[in-house]
């Protein structure tokens, strides 16, 4: 199924809950207390939450090229791990107990995922990456392990057992397809139900193990690695850097030794790369696009006869616009970044389009008040599929 033939297939309520995902917590005594500090058990964090998704809806995403999908399988001992996309007969085998399908980013496909996702805006959303689920038989899990980025595991159809607890020793077992603890040591033991929910701060040691068929959600937030970051901005700097001049040694004497690099040589190397200056707008500049950039596997679908500006901006003044599933945007003081460009309007243009970023829609009265520069990038948007007329 496309991208665009899925947008009109989900459903277009939104889940069957109205509560905050922190059960009676408060979001701001929540990061006070506990984000990257300590885990929280959060019973009822959802009432009423049992799922958005059955077996079968999982094993379709699995199945699409353009959906990153794992399956996991524990038998006599010994661990598989296969990469999708998968066939549907390659469920049809699999034993009763003791597998796991993990598909991620089903956020980006899935309009009730999405809005499940949105609910924890308490945290920015520059730092929550996506949502996984993943469907357990029972018995079923990925092992005793570590992630080195906080994460909220709500629980959805069934039950799971995790264990978890701060730990020192991150030996892994060697010579296995996945990371799983070789001491795992918890200090805490719970059964997940419906609703529930296990929130686990950076390098938490932690297992769940499936009681029966169950779905977990896990919506995972960013937390690049140092390195990662600045690989990424030295990427970023080279398409951008324009330095003058040409390396030059006028008045240089023959050398004694003629393979030797001479220290004038040297610091002449070191002045030309002296020039490049990294100024705080570059790397506002770089956060901004670096973040919204689409992963490899998205893809989007433009409109089939896309609508000229004029009609379009009279569409939109009449049902509104809203971002598609997979887009990116995000907003700083002197920009709006969309799939990592960067849009550089002022005033109200800047306001209308950080609206956009925020809401994921602008309604028609709010389109029909777009200002002209804001509505050409609109426009643009839509013609390449990132946004959508609104229904």
């Amino acid at each position: 199924m496309s991208r665009s033939s899925l947008r009109t297939a989900v459903s277009r309520s939104r889940p069957p809950f109205t509560t905050a995902p922190l059960g009676s917590m408060p979001a701001a005594a929540f990061l006070r207390s506990h984000w990257q500090r300590r885990a929280r058990l959060f019973r009822r964090a959802l009432p009423g939450f049992a799922g958005l998704h059955t077996r079968a809806d999982l094993i379709a995403l699995a199945c699409r090229d353009d959906v990153e999908s794992r399956l996991l399988v524990r038998a006599r001992g010994r661990w598989t791990l296969a990469h999708g996309p998968f066939r549907h007969a390659d469920f049809r085998g699999l034993p009763s107990r003791d597998w796991t399908l993990l598909v991620q980013g089903v956020n980006l496909v899935d309009e009730r995922a999405d809005a499940l996702m949105r609910r924890f805006d308490f945290v920015p959303t520059a730092r929550l990456d996506d949502l996984m689920v993943s469907y357990a038989a029972p018995g079923g899990g990925v092992g005793p392990h570590f992630d080195s980025y906080d994460v909220f595991l709500l629980q959805g159809l069934g039950r799971r057992r995790w264990r978890w607890g701060a730990q020192r020793d991150l030996t892994l077992v060697p010579d296995l397809p996945v990371k799983i603890l070789a001491n795992f040591a918890p200090a805490r033991d719970e059964v997940l139900w419906p609703g529930d929910m296990l929130y686990l701060p950076p390098q938490a040691a932690h297992d769940g193990v499936a009681v029966d068929e169950c779905t977990t959600y896990s919506i995972g937030v960013r937390a690049p690695l140092a390195n990662e970051v600045v690989t990424a901005f030295l990427g970023f700097l080279a398409d951008r850097v324009d330095l003058r001049g040409r390396y030059a040694d006028p008045g240089i004497t023959a050398p004694r030794s003629t393979a030797r690099i001479a220290p004038d040589m040297i610091e002449r190397y070191r002045a030309l790369i002296a020039k490049l200056r990294v100024t705080p707008r570059d790397v506002e500049a770089f956060v901004g696009q670096w973040l919204t950039e689409p992963k490899p596997h998205v893809v989007y679908a433009p409109p089939g006869r896309p609508l000229a500006s004029g009609p379009f901006a009279r569409a939109a003044a009449r049902s509104g616009v809203e971002l598609d599933l997979a887009t990116l945007a995000l907003h700083d003081a002197r920009a709006v970044y969309v799939n990592g460009e960067r849009c550089a309007v002022r005033g109200a243009a800047r306001s209308a389009l950080a609206a956009l970023a925020d809401r994921r829609r602008l309604d028609a009265g709010a389109c029909a008040r777009l200002p002209s520069a804001a509505l050409a990038r609109v426009h643009d948007w839509y013609r390449h599929g990132w946004l959508h007329l609104g229904r």
